[in-house]
């Protein structure tokens, strides 16, 4: 039987390992050892996701907490280091693009355990984002590939990676995503804190928290101006993550009518409330990726994005955070009088996570 050690820092890293713990569940080939580093540090943005996604209590939590990038990176390091000669894997998974996939990464290779990226080869061009420095080291020293699209394909054989171990199985994520659906469609709408806040007819909803929107008061000011006008004919609810809500106190900026602001949301919830969305606006990578899989229009409030396969192929574009961009787009999907197009990408099929195992059962 392989031990599997699962590393989870943040936010979206909870909803791209739940359906892999679900997949080990139905297999008798693994066991899995999971760890939560604690890089959010916040109850309403991790341990609801546990909840929600019903994750197991992590086997070790490293409570690394906030600082900056350093910091938190070293100190991911040091807690992680003790716990990974202790229990001795055969290989560390690590998820997406976050301190904790970099910082665990580096410290498993450093005592000789196998390392698999899990949406690996995903790249923006972007080398002021902390993520996409994180994407490329992380993948410059990993032994596995599990690739979401295309051009995660084209960047890990540029980068020199061996394709016999690089591997297109789809997008855990997805996976996850299709489940909580079902699951959604089980229960009783009412039971759900967002089932009341919808407003009665078409709605937006809203997700911003990257520093380039959120930390600069002439950016932000102007972005929630934009989302103004956006409002006057279209209702939007947003849930504020902490950092934008703190930049929005530091700033003294007034949300305009029109938008209905909420806390941090659990995973269903905020599921349910977008997913009935007339359009999502957001600088979240990963939910221009749910929407695509779901069909529901994204602007992207970034001026480049690691996931191109949901502008090419899905239901999002890239407007950056010029306000007026900002406010043609949503015009524009508005207006029209045509279902917007887009469609779901090869292998977004909600079995990514059986791939995944399937790979590494071979390749262990």
């Amino acid at each position: 039987m392989h031990k599997l050690m699962l590393v989870a820092g943040a936010r979206p890293n909870f909803m791209k390992i739940a359906p892999v713990i679900r997949a080990i569940g139905a297999r008798q080939d693994f066991k899995h050892i999971l760890v939560h580093t604690g890089q959010h540090y916040d109850p309403e943005m991790s341990d609801v996701f546990f909840d929600d996604l019903g994750i197991p209590e992590p086997d070790h939590h490293l409570n690394v907490g906030s600082a900056s990038h350093a910091v938190q990176t070293a100190a991911v390091m040091t807690a992680f280091e003790p716990v990974l000669l202790e229990q001795s894997p055969d290989c560390v998974l690590v998820f997406g693009d976050v301190n904790s996939t970099l910082a665990c990464s580096i410290v498993a290779k450093k005592v000789g355990v196998r390392v698999a990226h899990v949406e690996a080869g995903l790249r923006s061009g972007d080398r002021t984002m902390p993520e996409e420095i994180n994407r490329i080291v992380t993948d410059s020293i990993s032994d596995y590939f599990f690739v979401t699209e295309e051009s995660g394909l084209e960047h890990l054989r540029k980068e020199g990676q061996a394709s016999e171990h690089i591997f297109h199985v789809g997008h855990v994520m997805i996976d996850n995503l299709f489940y909580e659906v079902a699951q959604l469609e089980q229960i009783d709408p009412a039971q759900l804190s967002t089932n009341k806040m919808k407003p009665g007819g078409p709605y937006g909803v809203v997700t911003m928290h990257r520093p380039s929107n959120v930390d600069q008061r002439d950016t932000l000011s102007g972005v929630i101006e934009a989302l103004g006008v956006i409002a006057r004919s279209l209702p939007l609810v947003f849930p504020v993550h902490p950092r934008t809500r703190a930049a929005l106190e530091r700033f003294s900026i007034i949300m305009p009518d029109g938008i209905c602001t909420l806390e941090p949301l659990g995973y269903r919830d905020f599921l349910h409330l977008w997913r009935h969305a007339a359009v999502a606006l957001t600088d979240s990578g990963g939910l221009q990726e749910e929407t695509t899989a779901l069909g529901i229009p994204c602007i992207t409030m970034r001026d480049n994005t690691e996931r191109p396969i949901t502008i090419s192929e899905g239901t999002n574009c890239l407007v950056g955070n010029d306000p007026q961009r900002i406010i043609e787009a949503a015009k524009r999907i508005l207006d029209s009088n045509v279902e917007f197009s887009g469609k779901r990408p090869q292998l977004w099929d909600g079995q990514a996570a059986e791939r995944i195992l399937d790979h590494l059962a071979a390749l262990l």
